[in-house]
């Protein structure tokens, strides 16, 4: 599997888009103003406990309070709390927790009454970022993730990704942790880990305990409600968590984010570091790579199927409904099993790429064909399991039901990515106004002769709607050869499909746009 990074960089943050074999499958945007990250420590103050949720509201600086639960305070929360409290306090100088005495675990049939009271300061992880009118969800069960291990405080257990099977391989990963963690510190080895040396290992978790360490020096002075310890932006964390053999590029379009990417996967993965370019083309980098138009067919109401069936996607506060349709798909009477349950595999296929890209999350009901052979409703089940095992987020399906339906849960701790696929009106730009069509060419000239002979620019080149290009263009003495004795230059005319018909811009030599 050929896997691709695309980062299309804004003043407002980057949008990073990951494809597998040519095709979208996860979307992220990564905003420089978001300052609730999954993975964010803050310094939380207890606003109030709801004994009837055994949950309490926390205080962490944004505009609603967030929900921390009993069950997310973590068995050691009661240590958690005696650091903090010891270290701001003064009385407690060491970075690390060597000479630290844990208290007594909670149980988990516990009251959040008895460990947590009224403007009580707690340091508390993001778990969820805020959602629709929610606040963030909350966790005291801290953790520090890198990209071989996850570095857990209060504890001295050492866990194994599941998907590591050799007993050989995790007895020896065992080995290395046990003999480099710091005392007090459990540790969770990553699947990316399998195979990696002792000095790797190492170093990423050196690198987690100076984030400790950094915790530890800013707890003291940290005011309430304002945050401790970042998470690494969204880019990194992407790269930090899937950047494997299968990756062929990863494409940036700024220079200063190409660098800093450049950097970190020198950092984390030297042997990759040549496969980071930066995308110099004029062309949009998402249009240049046929992202745009994925995006525009993948998230709307309506998504079709190469074999001409297609999916009905309906959104819901409760939850997500999809509906399977054959389409104009045909088959004769005798092949309808045969027929609906191809369209269904389809279907699925489809279904757990739209799950990850859309980033749905909660109850999501499929309906899909009904199937009268057993055996093809349990075949059907087994092909969107093993399509489900590329979603890193954590999901349950259940077998179809009496009446063909596939209920499954999947979590979601982002927000829901929301693209809108319809366009303003390329006429009014939405203002219900028209400007006469025939004055483009007018525009275009107008503009054309400012940039030559009081700008003086050479070598540019003019992006228009393709029916645009085809007009300027048509015919042996047209516009384009007019424009060329009259200025003594060639003009490019390039086509821009994703352009609206009466728009156009200038890029200078240096494929830069020509700003007016």
């Amino acid at each position: 599997m050929i896997k691709e990074l695309v980062i299309d960089a804004s003043p407002a943050g980057a949008t990073i888009a990951l494809l597998q074999n040519k095709q979208l499958v996860e979307l992220h945007k990564d905003q420089i103003n978001n300052n609730y990250t999954v993975g964010d420590i803050y310094l939380g103050r207890i606003k109030k406990i709801m004994p009837s949720l055994n949950a309490a509201f926390v205080d962490v600086g944004y505009e609603k309070d967030a929900f921390l639960h009993y069950l997310d305070l973590g068995s050691q929360v009661q240590s958690l709390l005696k650091l903090a409290k010891t270290v701001r306090g003064g009385s407690y100088k060491s970075k690390l927790l060597d000479n630290f005495t844990f208290e007594q675990d909670i149980t988990k049939s516990g009251k959040i009454a008895d460990i947590l009271s009224k403007n009580q300061l707690i340091p508390v992880q993001i778990a969820k970022e805020p959602i629709s009118t929610k606040g963030p969800r909350l966790s005291s069960d801290l953790s520090i993730a890198g990209r071989y291990v996850v570095l857990v405080p209060f504890s001295d257990a050492i866990s194994i990704s599941k998907k590591i099977k050799s007993n050989t391989e995790r007895t020896r990963l065992r080995k290395i942790i046990e003999s480099i963690k710091p005392k007090n510190f459990g540790v969770i080895i990553r699947t990316v880990s399998e195979d990696k040396g002792v000095e790797e290992m190492q170093k990423d978790l050196l690198d987690l305990v100076a984030k400790w360490e950094a915790f530890m020096t800013r707890l003291p002075a940290t005011e309430p409600a304002k945050k401790i310890l970042g998470e690494i932006d969204r880019t990194s964390t992407l790269l930090r968590d899937l950047l494997n053999a299968d990756f062929q590029s990863i494409t940036v379009n700024e220079q200063s984010i190409f660098e800093e990417v450049r950097s970190y996967v020198q950092e984390i993965s030297p042997d990759l570091e040549k496969i980071v370019k930066l995308h110099k083309n004029g062309v949009p980098i998402f249009e240049h790579y046929g992202i745009e138009k994925q995006i525009k067919s993948a998230f709307g109401k309506t998504v079709n199927l190469p074999g001409g069936a297609y999916l009905v996607i309906e959104h819901t506060e409760a939850l997500h409904v999809i509906d399977v349709n054959s389409g104009n798909r045909t088959a004769s009477k005798e092949n309808q099993e045969e027929n609906a349950f191809q369209v269904n595999k389809e279907a699925a296929k489809e279904i757990a790429r739209q799950l990850r890209l859309r980033d749905m999350g909660g109850i999501v009901v499929i309906d899909f064909i009904d199937m009268h052979t057993p055996n093809n409703r349990k075949d059907l089940f087994e092909f969107l399991r093993d399509e489900m095992r590329l979603d890193r987020a954590k999901h349950t399906i259940l077998p179809p039901s009496k009446f063909g339906l596939v209920q499954l849960t999947r979590q979601r701790v982002r927000p829901e990515m929301n693209i809108v696929t319809s366009e303003i009106c390329p006429t009014c730009h939405g203002t219900g106004t028209v400007r006469p069509s025939v004055l483009l060419l007018d525009d275009i000239e107008n503009n054309l002769n400012y940039i030559l002979q009081e700008q003086n620019e050479k070598g540019i080149t003019l992006c228009v709607h393709p029916f645009i290009e085809a007009y300027i263009k048509r015919g042996i003495y047209n516009r384009q050869m007019k424009w060329y004795f009259h200025y003594h230059q060639w003009i490019k005319v390039k086509s821009m499909p994703n352009y609206t018909m009466n728009e156009f811009h200038f890029l200078s030599s240096k494929d830069e746009e020509i700003k007016l």
